[in-house]
């Protein structure tokens, strides 16, 4: 089903887009960001590269007329409001008792060496926000830090990627990066333009005195959207090179056209490409994928070895609590504030 964005957004149109956007969505299963929806749009082939500006008005448009929810899309962090504090809704006494309960239980807020007995140290970075949000509750169990790739225009946050890169390596792990991206002409040659980003820094110091990160023994390892990943689940091929600046790298006008990069892709996939938001669409393959990818280094395993070094520190705190009797303390003093609030 396609969309003229140049024709008038009527009523009836706007209501037409909704209801489509709608059918995707409850597909998904999480808020989109409304650039996600451009990708997610283009995969369908709703539309072209070169209208995502038009769809980010369509859609700011039905939410303004209430067609859509002022909420349908994800905001933006660095959008959100800092500094918002809600009342608490309990009294202070209440409050006082539920952190004497946490301090029962303070093994669940301590922070174990995660990577302590590991051969590697994996971060992954990914292309849209969109799969960051789809991936992030596997990352979290794995506690691997997730980011975005337009992070890494900011020369801070590289920096401080390659920070624990360093770190890591310095404990004799080896690093790790995964990358999920698009599968066109650049985004299969990420692994060489993420290195260069970090050897651009590997030169710096810190505040503190710590120097920067040689990358050379950092191994990029791209997962996701490769060929017969594509065509297994039947995700749909994209049939362009339409670049984000709106310029097609299957033209002989493009000034990138000749490179070798480009010809061999063409040659190998045709001119036709997939972006990476097209798995958002099948949150479980997509969760399974990433896992597979996270286990192949770490092992079937590691969920377990995480889960013992949570039972350690369990184990040291009850065994605390015993010797001191604290446990009892503690229970005396939520007894007491149950008995004053009857």
């Amino acid at each position: 089903m396609g969309f003229n964005l140049n024709q008038q957004a009527t009523e009836k149109r706007l209501r037409e887009f909704a209801d489509k956007i709608n059918e995707l969505s409850e597909q998904i299963g999480f808020k989109v960001s409304a650039r996600g929806w451009c990708y997610q749009l283009e995969t369908e082939r709703i539309i072209n590269k070169d209208e995502f500006n038009k769809v980010e008005s369509w859609i700011n448009k039905c939410r303004k007329k209430g067609i859509l929810p002022i909420n349908f899309t994800a905001e933006e962090e660095g959008r959100k409001f800092s500094g918002v504090e809600k009342p608490n809704e309990q009294s202070p006494i209440q409050e006082m008792k539920e952190w004497i309960q946490a301090s029962m239980e303070s093994e669940r807020y301590y922070t174990p060496d995660w990577w302590d007995g590991e051969e590697y140290y994996i971060q992954m970075l990914v292309e849209k926000i969109d799969l960051k949000t789809l991936f992030t509750p596997v990352c979290k169990q794995y506690h691997i830090p997730i980011a975005t790739s337009k992070g890494w225009s900011s020369m801070l946050q590289r920096a401080v990627y390659a920070r624990r890169f360093k770190e890591a390596e310095d404990k004799g792990l080896q690093p790790v990066l995964l990358y999920c991206g698009d599968h066109d002409p650049d985004g299969l040659r990420i692994s060489e333009f993420i290195k260069k980003n970090l050897a651009d820094l590997k030169d710096i110091e810190w505040e503190d005195g710590e120097e920067g990160y040689d990358p050379d023994g950092l191994k990029i390892v791209r997962f996701g959207l490769e060929a017969d990943f594509i065509e297994k689940h039947k995700i749909t091929w994209i049939n362009n090179l339409i670049t984000g600046s709106g310029k097609n790298l299957a033209s002989t006008s493009h000034k990138n056209h000749k490179m070798p990069y480009v010809q061999e892709y063409i040659k190998t996939f045709g001119v036709r490409k997939c972006e990476a938001n097209a798995i958002v669409p099948m949150p479980e393959i997509a969760r399974n994928l990433v896992e597979e990818s996270i286990t192949e280094f770490l092992g079937d395993d590691a969920l377990d070895r995480f889960k013992t070094k949570r039972w350690n520190v369990k184990k040291e705190l009850d065994k605390f609590r015993d010797k001191t009797g604290l446990t009892k303390s503690l229970q005396k003093a939520i007894d007491l504030i149950d008995k004053e609030q009857k």
